[in-house]
């Protein structure tokens, strides 16, 4: 561990040039190899020698170091008496020995990726930036990947050394990655939003946005290979790959020219005469662009599916948040995602999956529009086939809905437990569908065809050509009695241990109580990609005119502290989720399954949580069932706890936090952390939340379970505040150069800091903990801030 080992320097004191150094007006002997360090880095050409950069920054570190030395010694001109013990100093100063520890350090085993980042935040020499810089070569990808956003906001708002340090391994990925480059076009574009508009038109990051955009960081090598994939971006793979005759090839690749850059967004106009696209708005944003006229030019061929993919889906939840009712909503949603469907399978995928993947259908009557009060965040349900490399792979070829089954008895079962909007319905209530709208044209010709049944009008057999067993090679149909369908949506409710009543001003409520399993099988079973080996279903909610770069810090500071506690070995329970910005109005944020919220436990049940509990892990309060679903609510209970503490997170009404189908709590949307909360009020002043819901569960404040909470809570803190800088760096970073609300005040840092109380023993840590759970149980404002969101918002 790093107590063990020698003391580490701070970097804000032992490397920043002394102020003899900075008078003196010597020339800084690590400036001029910069360049040749970032062209070795990968700024200039596709691919590096990590070695021979490496090596070309240990030699500016040292030399760097060797000149401060120098420059020291030369700061008194007339120079010491030889033997004084000034000139001893000096001599230990020029000392290879002495002067190379930073490099020692910067090459041990204890220097990691967060190490690194707190160097080239807090480092003022160019010389040992560069060389962090392209350290930064030797860590894994997701290990970079997790201070993106910290080192894209160093990238806008700090000095040019520490861009200079950054920009080479940004466009080294971003030419291995589209998925890479994209997101960095779009944190870039989130983080510079805070800048005046005149200043962010020729500022860094609106730059480096541009040129990735442009995609002109392409690999140099297989620059034919991806225009070739690209411009057949939302074709079936049976094109030029599939042995099509040269006169197909020929007429699929001039579709394709026609069509690459064409949007699903009403905001994109085609015609006939003029097969180009028309777009004023090159943002990725739910606010509505000023209406300017622009010269119609294409998207870059690479970037253009995913781009028009995401826009989609984002002008999607603008339309919904004009319509007054959720039933409303909810029908316009059922009918946009239906004709998002038809244009797939495509070269797309979700950004907040972990694995490579292509989008190949959008069930999309299961889709629903969640709780917001102003706004209308959606949750919809993805079906993908995993691959390899969704740049490289090919596209999966596409099966017609209306060739899958030629009649539906499931939608004349009334009495199955099928409600009328969960029906699979048709397309047609979406009128003048462009079937060109994306480029999987002539699909006729392109895709497997599959035989068309016919059936007489009395036959109650619903008859299917692809069975979740077969391959696409098969051809027979598989017939299901009406009878075993009826039997199948029977055993599935009689298994079902409690179930939500379908609400028109909830309707998620349903959709979010199904078990993920049960889903993911009845999803399938009707799915004509069902029966292909690598099929998923992902799910993902979308979310337009909220500002998630909250929600990605406090994200980060979860995933942190989740590290440090298993690190330590502390039994604390907590949820990270992936959280997607893509401009300062948008975003997308990965569902928790097989969770509800406590608000929706109550309105539907109509039980206290104990109660609720008891029905839903076995019955009695001895059961095994009922122990590990208690023991799970305490350990997320207190890792949540610790968590709202440290980061003051507010507005925790019964809507935001959620209980799983294992016990465990899980908080959702910290738009209020730190410096802000709901109307600046300040109203939540209790540490946590902590209700006798929460304590009845646990048994009662007497009983060992509710002192086990409190153990926890204490280990927890003990934790974190060996780590404390870890957590710290997250924040203090993200706070350079911007205006969100959560860092108002000068104070927002030192009070953060302040509440890992390093000062005190573990004997008054002990004493606190027990204070902040003693007020937190009792807090008078707890029960009245509930109290006012039942009476405005109707939140149980």
């Amino acid at each position: 561990m790093m107590e063990a080992s020698e003391p580490e320097p701070s970097p804000s004191d032992q490397d920043s040039p002394s102020p003899s150094s900075s008078s003196c007006g010597a020339p800084q002997a690590a400036t001029p190899p910069l360049g040749v360090i970032s062209e070795a880095a990968g700024e200039l050409g596709p691919a590096i020698d990590a070695e021979a950069a490496l090596r070309a920054c240990r030699e500016v570190l040292q030399q760097a170091t060797l000149t401060r030395a120098e420059v020291d010694g030369g700061a008194d001109p007339e120079g010491p008496a030889p033997g004084s013990v000034k000139s001893a100093r000096r001599r230990q100063r020029r000392s290879p020995s002495r002067q190379s520890w930073l490099l020692r350090l910067f090459e041990s085993k204890l220097f990691d990726v967060s190490m690194a980042i707190s160097y080239l935040h807090r480092s003022k020499e160019p010389g040992v930036q560069a060389y962090i810089g392209n350290r930064l070569f030797s860590f894994g990808h997701a290990q970079v990947d997790f201070y993106l956003p910290q080192l894209l906001n160093m990238y806008i708002h700090m000095d040019e050394d520490v861009g200079d340090a950054i920009k080479p391994y940004v466009v080294h990925r971003c030419r291995q990655s589209i998925s890479f480059s994209l997101r960095c076009a779009w944190l870039l574009g989130a983080y510079s939003s805070d800048m005046h508009i005149s200043t962010q038109r020729h500022s860094r990051g609106t730059k480096l946005r541009k040129l990735i955009l442009s995609d002109e960081l392409k690999p140099a090598g297989s620059r034919a290979r991806r225009d070739l994939l690209t411009l057949t971006a939302f074709c079936p793979p049976g094109g030029p790959e599939h042995g099509l005759s040269p006169s197909k090839r020929t007429h699929q690749r001039s579709k394709s020219d026609a069509t690459v850059g064409v949007s699903l967004s009403s905001n994109l106009k085609r015609t006939a005469s003029n097969p180009k696209v028309e777009s004023s708005q090159d943002e990725v944003s739910c606010c509505p662009s000023r209406s300017r006229v622009t010269k119609p030019r294409p998207q870059p061929l690479r970037l253009a599916p995913q781009r028009e993919f995401v826009k989609a889906l984002l002008g999607i939840g603008q339309r919904l948040a004009t319509l007054p009712t959720k039933e409303q909503k909810t029908q316009r949603l059922v009918s946009e995602l239906s004709l998002l469907s038809h244009k797939l399978p495509a070269r797309v995928w979700l950004p907040t999956a972990p694995r490579p993947h292509h989008v190949v259908r959008v069930p999309h009557t299961q889709a629903v529009v969640l709780n917001s009060k102003d706004k209308a965040p959606y949750l919809i349900y993805v079906e993908v086939l995993e691959c390899d490399n969704f740049e490289t792979s090919n596209v999966p070829v596409r099966i017609p809905e209306n060739r899958i089954r030629s009649t539906r008895s499931v939608e004349n079962l009334p009495d199955c437990g099928v409600a009328a909007d969960q029906r699979a319905g048709g397309f047609s209530t979406v009128p003048n569908y462009d079937d060109d709208a994306w480029s999987t044209d002539d699909i006729g010709e392109l895709q497997v065809e599959l035989p068309e049944v016919h059936t007489s009008s009395g036959d109650n057999i619903s008859q299917f050509s692809v069975d979740s067993s077969s391959s696409l090679e098969s051809r027979e149909p598989v017939f299901i009695a009406a009878g075993d369908i009826r039997r199948r949506l029977s055993e599935q409710l009689a298994q079902t241990p409690t179930t939500f009543r379908r609400d028109p001003e909830d309707p998620s409520a349903v959709a979010l109580k199904e078990p993920w399993e049960e889903k993911v099988r009845r999803i399938r079973e009707g799915s004509p990609y069902g029966h292909l080996p690598h099929w998923r279903l992902l799910s993902v909610i979308v979310k337009c005119g909220d500002d998630l770069r909250q929600e990605l810090l406090a994200s980060q500071v979860l995933q942190q502290l989740k590290s440090i506690w298993e690190q330590e070995r502390v039994p604390l329970w907590i949820k990270p989720y992936e959280i997607l910005v893509l401009s300062a109005d948008s975003g997308m944020i990965e569902p928790v399954v097989n969770a509800v919220s406590l608000h929706q436990v109550k309105k539907q049940s109509q039980l206290s949580l104990l109660d609720y509990f008891l029905q839903e892990h076995g019955g009695a309060p001895t059961t095994e069932a009922f122990l590990s679903a208690q023991r799970g609510f305490v350990q997320s209970c207190a890792g949540y706890s610790l968590l709202c503490y440290l980061l003051q997170v507010k507005d925790r009404h019964n809507g935001n936090i959620l209980l799983d189908a294992e016990g465990h709590i899980i908080h959702i949307d910290f738009g209020f952390i730190l410096s802000s909360s709901p109307k600046n009020l300040g109203f939540e002043t209790s540490a946590f939340k902590l209700t006798a819901d929460f304590v009845d569960v646990m048994g009662g404040p007497d009983g060992d379970m509710f002192n086990y909470y409190r153990m926890l809570i204490l280990q927890g803190l003990i934790a974190a505040r060996k780590h404390m800088e870890k957590v710290l760096q997250i924040v203090e970073i993200m706070q350079q150069g911007t205006q969100l609300p959560c860092f108002h005040g000068s104070s927002t840092m030192r009070a953060l800091k302040e509440r890992f109380h390093m000062s005190l023993t573990e004997e008054q840590l002990q004493l606190l903990v027990e204070q902040l759970v003693d007020g937190s149980m009792r807090s008078i404002t707890t029960k009245l801030y509930d109290g006012f969101q039942y009476l405005t918002n109707g939140i149980m």
